[in-house]
C-alpha cells in the first residue's frame, strides 16, 4: 500500500507485452487523479523495451510541457538503460521491429541531447506499495 504521505505529484510508467517478443504497449498514469496521460502501442516488442520507452516518454512529455516531477517505474533493467542512454535489447531489428528499432533509436539520441536532470526518475517499490499504478493488470 502506498504510504499516507506519498508525493503523489508524479507519473507512474509501465509496459505489457504477451509472449517475449510478442505485442508490447505502454503508458503513463498521472498519479494524483488516476489519469492516464500517455498510451503507445500495441508493436511488436518487449517488456522491457516498453517500461524504457515509457519513461523516455514521460520525460520528453515533461520537458515539453515544462513541468518537472518524479518518474515512477518498477523496471531495474529500463532505469539502468536510461541512465546509460542506451536501450540494450537483443530484439532481432526485422521489417516487423524496424519502426520499433527507430523509435529506440530517436529516444537514445533524445536522452543524449536533453537536459533532464531537474526531473527525478525513481524506482518504484512493488513489494511495498504493490503494483505500480500505471500497470496493466494482466498477470
Amino acid at each position: 500500500m502506498i504510504p499516507g504521505n506519498f508525493d503523489k505529484h508524479c507519473v507512474a510508467v509501465d509496459a505489457a507485452c504477451s509472449g517475449n517478443p510478442g505485442p508490447m504497449e505502454y503508458r503513463g498514469v498521472y498519479l494524483l487523479t488516476g489519469e492516464e496521460i500517455f498510451h503507445f502501442g500495441p508493436v511488436h516488442g518487449t517488456n522491457n523495451i516498453g517500461e524504457f520507452l515509457a519513461i523516455v516518454h514521460a520525460l520528453a512529455l515533461m520537458k515539453q510541457r515544462n513541468v518537472a516531477m518524479p518518474i515512477y517505474s518498477d523496471s531495474m533493467t529500463a532505469l539502468k538503460w536510461v541512465t546509460t542512454k542506451h536501450c540494450k535489447t537483443l530484439l532481432p531489428r526485422t521489417p516487423e521491429t524496424e519502426s520499433l528499432h527507430q523509435l529506440i533509436t530517436r529516444a537514445e539520441q533524445w536522452l543524449r541531447t536533453h537536459q533532464y536532470a531537474d526531473i527525478p526518475i525513481r524506482k518504484w517499490e512493488t513489494q511495498l506499495w504493490g503494483e505500480v499504478p500505471a500497470d496493466f493488470g494482466r498477470k
